[in-house]
């Protein structure tokens, strides 16, 4: 098994003295707060009428926050223990669709074995119960929202699934959690592992809390080498660490997801001419929608039969923004509603879970939300891989790597305000040569990057075995 070293980074050579910031792997982390675990429980302990309250106004505006909180507590019915278990945790959507490949090759290397799936949020719950109703129905999956990081909710958890191994998508890591599988010898993987600056600089603030949790991890499967090489530096040993590459490049679209996407749009465009354009604008945040659609106004003036699907990231901002854009005078549907888009519709709000893949395989030209705004983007390999040439704000630090790669291939265009998405969005949309350039560059990067899916299927059972 090829390891990462700090002296030959994956795909570049380059030694100890040149990779910036290495030299303080070996010295103290300065400016750092000691907080031993006991510490850290007691604050968790004390905020948790806080945390009920954050809870309940989130339910205020997504109702689904309300329900199933026995679950965050390790209060649930776990089916009946047959055969070996593997958990796997996620987040968020994101996440569970990241994690949704390594999911059904585990479940088809593994048949004996069966997959808990925990979220933190009620739409990464409804999308994994969307992902895997049938392996839910015939017992292979299970799904439950995984406990708050407290050391009864956790052995509670712990004692209902009984895991022979613990994985963990991304960077949710959670000081308690970790210490518990070590304790009880459960193999702990971070897989598709990433670490931008920011989230590195906070995680060095914590001290010695972070290096232990990091020395109780038994592997890490890192996305790039800035994120294996940031690992290092707060303290994980490089032995046991591995670039993989990210499981994003992986996705998979299937015939019927492109299929529907086909049918819609031309759906969509009935009354339109041969001029007509689609662009969609995914996984908006506070402060980006007022932009998009002053982008959208002056695009309309010069592709002027030009439909925008506007898909607000959070469920509890459809209504708003969807108020937003009515109050604008635009002719607007949304998707919910199963209402007619007709040729003098202007946008459609995509209102509803689990169906972006299928949007954006309908569109000309994507912008990928959480960029304009300081909240580290989205993934626009989902995008890519259906070969639609990406624009992006420049606040992408969540996917640095992989937003370079496509820059670098010319499948990906940076903007910084709704003046730059409406030039570059109106060069693509009217330029059919730039955008098809652009379309194969798109499909060329997921091609010459996928196979992180078996370096990590590979990772996971040799933590199983070990």
């Amino acid at each position: 098994m090829k390891l990462y070293k700090t002296s030959h980074f994956r795909n570049h050579k380059i030694s100890c003295g040149q990779a910036k910031g290495l030299s303080i792997i070996n010295r103290p982390i300065q400016n750092t707060v000691p907080m031993p675990r006991t510490l850290y429980t007691l604050i968790f302990y004390t905020c948790l009428p806080l945390i009920a309250l954050r809870l309940l106004y989130r339910a205020w505006r997504a109702p689904a926050y309300a329900q199933r909180w026995n679950e965050r507590f390790g209060f649930f019915k776990a089916p009946a223990i047959s055969g070996k278990t593997i958990w796997i945790h996620t987040v968020s959507v994101g996440e569970s669709i990241a994690a949704a490949p390594l999911v059904r090759k585990l479940l088809a290397t593994l048949p004996e074995h069966r997959i808990v799936v925990t979220t933190m949020t009620p739409t990464g719950s409804e999308q994994v119960q969307k992902l895997y109703a049938d392996e839910i129905q015939n017992g292979r999956v299970f799904h439950v929202y995984a406990p708050y990081d407290l050391p009864d909710a956790i052995d509670r958890f712990l004692n209902r699934i009984q895991p022979e191994l613990a994985i963990f998508m991304e960077t949710e890591l959670w000081p308690n959690i970790v210490a518990a599988c070590h304790s009880r010898g459960i193999p702990t993987l971070l897989t598709n592992a990433r670490l931008s600056e920011r989230s590195a600089k906070g995680y060095a603030r914590l001290g010695s809390l972070t290096g232990t949790m990091l020395q109780q991890l038994s592997f890490i499967a890192a996305q790039a080498d800035d994120d294996a090489r940031r690992f290092i530096e707060l303290g994980f040993p490089e032995e046991r660490l591995q670039v993989t590459g990210t499981l994003k490049y992986d996705i998979t679209v299937s015939e019927e997801s492109q299929t529907q996407s086909l049918s819609l749009r031309q759906a969509w465009l009935i009354g339109r001419s041969e001029q007509a354009r689609i662009l969609i604008a995914a996984s908006t945040h506070k402060g980006e929608d007022e932009q998009i659609l002053e982008a959208f106004k002056q695009l309309r003036k010069t592709v002027a039969e030009l439909l925008l699907i506007l898909v607000p990231r959070h469920p509890e901002r459809f209504q708003p923004v969807y108020e937003l854009v009515k109050s604008q005078g635009w002719k607007s549907v949304k998707r919910s509603s199963g209402e007619k888009i007709t040729s003098d519709t202007d946008i459609l709000l995509g209102d509803t879970m689990g169906e972006l893949m299928v949007l954006y395989g309908t569109a000309d030209v994507a912008f990928v939300g959480g960029s304009l705004v300081e909240h580290g983007g989205h993934n626009p390999l989902e995008p890519a891989a259906l070969g639609i040439p990406v624009i992006t704000g420049p606040h992408v630090f969540n996917f640095t790597d992989v937003n370079k790669k496509l820059e670098e291939a010319g499948a990906l265009f940076t903007v910084h305000n709704s003046d730059g998405l409406r030039q570059q969005g109106e060069i693509l949309l009217m330029d059919s040569q730039t955008r098809v350039a652009a379309s194969q560059m798109a499909k060329k990067v997921m091609d010459e990057n996928h196979g992180a899916l078996d370096k990590q299927l590979q990772l996971a059972i040799h933590q199983l075995k070990s």
